[in-house]
């Protein structure tokens, strides 16, 4: 099947799809229509919030107060505040990194509640923190959760089909351990209304605006997403990694009461642009106004249709779900996920069983195990020459992302090219290549089944594949060019939001994608001279190695945070 046409023809259409699927979607103008979400319309409050720093109890914070206030009432919302003080815990803290000796600190939640036709009905929650680090305009985090929800606002105002309220909860000192969040919901009488809560937020400064959280029992939940957003993004994979993290958000606080248990919740974050997360660059010009476009149509769509409908969202047994490409929404139940495996197994089996040689099965099983242990080693090691000796500053590393996914994607090529630099001498070879992610597919079915489509779907595919090129030959060959587009196209897009999320720690986690790739493109790959991959492989684990020591050897970005131990200390070392 190998031949350089083929082979470039599914590369160009894989890295046109995962462009396509890691790009969040032009930002409307402000002339926009009236009842959409206008990006160029909230940016207008984003530059209000990020003028400046806004930490709790500042004069900045409070005069946001007050403008976040008026912007509300102007929208025929009724608003009021809820005020307490931090609690005693949080309070050594706070002083330490903001520079203050205050024995008391004011905290301010601001609710407002946009009265819908039914007020008997469950309310729509809408929520946000309008606190910043210190340092940090917070343009994003979460100055673009808090104008995507004054813009929603505004065009929920315009519909009079919404029987719903709409209550929108700005909290306070979300940055010092989620204390407003805290507060609101342990004693605001607004609580009991809520049937529904979307919660926005943001880690970096541009990037897809996914859908990484969900309550429990979200099958309701994600279907009522997937059929009210344009430009989807989420998945049931991120949903599962979001949930054995340490990491919290305001949303934690609701999800983790027992009488919330039947709330429909959504979380909504972009974490793109990693270096500007907490950071004094963090400004309205660094935010990519295409992540608050794609963040605020999302949150438009889903509190719309929520607002206006006759019942809200029940609990119902987990689904898969995932975007394709940001261009629709694909969900199903988790068996389906042991019908694919069925598939991919029947596929890959069926291609060795025409002339099955054990040994070149094993060589072939072999084969991906090595590229799998060689990457991954090869990534954690330039990782540890990346970090250099000393203490390892988080943000200095968000900061660096941008440089450690080239390194990732160089040593990856390299140990592609290095262990299989030729393409398997049989189709039993093909399929001994493939049966460790079948294995590590149906581990995941069964220990995490909402997450295992990474690994079921690609397999299911490859399966399909393999069953058309038995039977019809250019067909075939046509199908595999398809499916090796798709799936490598994903891959890409994998490697890229994995490596944002967990790369600047864990730049191992790029082997999945590269596994998935080789599995689709190396029955297309052509013959090529021993030499020539060679040097190719040592010409990319060299690129890699000087990125490695380009990061190790850099000063400290000037992105990290003013209370940034690193840039205390002015070095690395």
């Amino acid at each position: 099947m190998g031949s350089a046409k083929a082979f470039l023809i599914a590369l160009v259409m894989a890295i046109g799809l995962a462009v396509l699927g890691s790009t969040p979607p032009r930002p409307q103008p402000v002339s926009a229509y009236a009842d959409v979400f206008s990006a160029g319309r909230a940016m207008a409050d984003v530059e209000r919030i990020a003028r400046a720093p806004h930490p709790s109890a500042s004069p900045e914070f409070v005069a946001l107060r007050g403008y976040l206030m008026r912007r509300l009432e102007s929208m025929r919302v009724t608003v009021r505040t809820q005020e307490s003080v931090f609690p005693q815990s949080v309070r050594p803290w706070f002083n330490r990194h903001n520079g203050t000796a205050a024995a008391e600190i004011p905290l301010v939640n601001v609710i407002g509640i946009l009265p819908g036709r039914d007020p008997k009905l469950p309310a729509v929650a809408l929520m946000a923190h309008y606190d910043s680090v210190p340092g940090s305009p917070a343009a994003a985090d979460d100055g673009s959760g808090v104008a995507a929800i004054l813009e929603t606002v505004r065009a929920l105002s315009l519909d009079y089909q919404r029987r719903r309220d709409v209550i929108v909860i700005l909290t306070d000192g979300e940055e010092a351990g989620l204390v407003g969040a805290k507060l609101f919901f342990g004693q605001a009488p607004e609580v009991s209304r809520i049937g529904a809560i979307i919660n926005l937020e943001a880690r970096g400064g541009g990037g897809k605006a996914n859908l990484f959280q969900t309550s429990p029992m979200n099958g309701d939940a994600v279907r009522a997403w997937a059929a009210s957003v344009p430009h989807p993004a989420g998945t049931s994979l991120a949903t599962f990694i979001y949930s054995v993290l340490p990491n919290d958000t305001d949303l934690s606080v609701l999800l983790r009461l027992k009488s919330s248990s039947d709330i429909p919740a959504w979380n909504f974050a972009f974490i793109g642009r990693p270096g500007l997360y907490h950071s004094p660059l963090a400004t309205a010009e660094r935010l990519d106004q295409g992540s608050l476009q794609q963040m605020g149509e999302q949150t438009l769509g889903l509190a719309r249709a929520l607002s206006r409908a006759e019942q809200l969202p029940g609990t119902a047994p987990g689904i898969v779900f995932f975007d394709v490409f940001g261009l629709f929404v694909v969900h199903y139940a988790v068996w389906c996920g042991w019908a694919m495996l069925a598939l991919g197994f029947a596929g890959y089996a069926a291609l060795a069983a025409r002339r099955f040689e054990p040994l070149a099965l094993l060589g072939g099983t072999v084969r991906m195990l090595g590229l799998v242990v060689v990457a991954g080693a090869a990534l954690q090691g330039l990782n540890l020459i990346s970090q250099g000796p000393g203490p390892v500053d988080y943000y200095d590393r968000l900061a660096a992302v941008p440089r450690l996914q080239w390194m990732a994607l160089s040593v990856c090529i390299g140990a592609a090219l290095l262990l299989t630099a030729r393409r398997p001498s049989s189709r039993s070879g093909e399929a001994g290549f493939v049966l460790p992610l079948w294995v590590a597919g149906a581990a995941m079915q069964a220990l995490a089944p909402t997450a295992a489509y990474v690994l079921t779907v690609p397999l299911a595919l490859g399966g399909a594949a393999a069953l058309l090129r038995l039977r019809h030959g250019v067909a075939g060959t046509a199908a595999m060019v398809v499916v090796a587009a798709l799936v490598t196209g994903y891959a890409l897009m994998l490697g890229y939001e994995l490596m944002q999320a967990v790369g600047a720690m864990v730049p191992a986690v790029a082997v999945l994608p590269l596994a998935l790739a080789c599995t689709v493109l190396l029955p297309l790959r052509p013959v090529a001279e021993v030499w020539t991959a060679r040097f190719l492989v040592g010409v990319f684990l060299l690129a890699a190695v000087v990125v490695a020591l380009w990061v190790r050897w850099d000063a400290p970005a000037d992105s990290i945070p003013i209370y940034s131990e690193a840039r205390k200390l002015g070095g690395k070392d």
